[in-house]
């Protein structure tokens, strides 16, 4: 099956070229203590038979310094396509977004509104300071990943959607819904969102060990996520490194408890959604398990 990884962060191990920069100072534990660099997301790829994967900027050891990615991308475009960090705060937001986009460039950006790499209290990511890098986004038809929980942000999350129906919204780790307390409750959650087209969910250990642990009860989550959006609008990400499993431990979980799922829908997590949204992945890499 055609395997695309639409979640994994690298870390360089030239400090010199591209030294540490965390938003807010602080440096995430895994990239400290487990970095990969990108030759070594590749070899781990490999092994796994995953063809391509969507880099993600580790936003919490770079900030908004996304050369790392982007010069990983450039020098294995068969197997990359960047995501980068950019602060949608200031008044050049929106002509330093298309800036950065193009042959070479972003493949799409990554906000976020909780954590130790947020830039201010509060939703800040509808505030209408943001609007030009919104409206940016989507003549550019730029996907946006937004890290955020849902609860009390979830209004301005519908309020953004809303607002700007055009715009591609990537909601990592499904807005980590607590699947643990009730799955169906949760599912439920998710559910009523799927009526903004835009809106797509990124699937990853996070919600998958979650589902894991439900057994028979992780079908009261996926049957009414699955059918409120679609499994074309659902895209799965290992989240390697933070993740602690290795690559195939990830995958294998996600094939786990996906394998309930038709065999089309399974390939549309795995690969159909992410090269939509991403479409300088081009299926053209292929590689098969050592």
């Amino acid at each position: 099956m055609d395997i695309v990884d639409a979640h994994c962060h690298i870390i360089s191990d030239d400090l010199t070229r591209y030294p540490k920069a965390p938003i807010g100072g602080k440096q995430s534990e895994w990239a400290a203590t487990r970095p990969v660099t990108a030759e070594g997301m590749v070899s781990r790829m490999d092994e796994t038979g995953i063809d391509q994967a969507v880099l993600v900027q580790a936003t919490t050891n770079y900030g908004y310094d996304n050369s790392y990615v982007l010069d990983s991308c450039r020098r294995r475009p068969d197997r990359f396509v960047a995501v980068g960090t950019v602060d949608p705060l200031r008044p050049d937001a929106a002509a330093s977004l298309k800036a950065a986009v193009g042959d070479g460039g972003l493949a799409g950006v990554r906000l976020f509104t909780s954590g130790s790499t947020v830039p201010t209290q509060g939703e800040w990511f509808v505030a209408p300071e943001t609007f030009p890098f919104w409206e940016q986004a989507g003549e550019l038809g730029l996907p946006v990943c937004l890290q955020m929980r849902l609860g009390p942000a979830t209004r301005q999350l519908v309020e953004l959607l809303e607002r700007f129906p055009g715009v591609k919204v990537l909601l990592d780790h499904i807005g980590y819904p607590d699947i643990a307390a009730s799955p169906a409750r949760a599912g439920a959650e998710v559910a009523q969102l799927g009526v903004h087209p835009g809106l797509h969910l990124k699937l990853t250990h996070r919600n998958l060990e979650r589902l894991r642990d439900a057994a028979e009860e992780a079908a009261d989550f996926l049957g009414p996520v699955v059918e409120a959006f679609g499994a074309g609008r659902i895209a799965w990400g290992s989240n390697l490194p933070a993740a602690e499993q290795s690559l195939p431990e990830l995958l294998g979980l996600a094939r786990e408890v996906l394998a309930g799922l038709p065999e089309r829908d399974q390939r549309e997590i795995f690969a159909g959604t992410a090269r939509r949204l991403y479409p300088g992945l081009d299926g053209t890499h292929t590689v098969r398990p050592a």
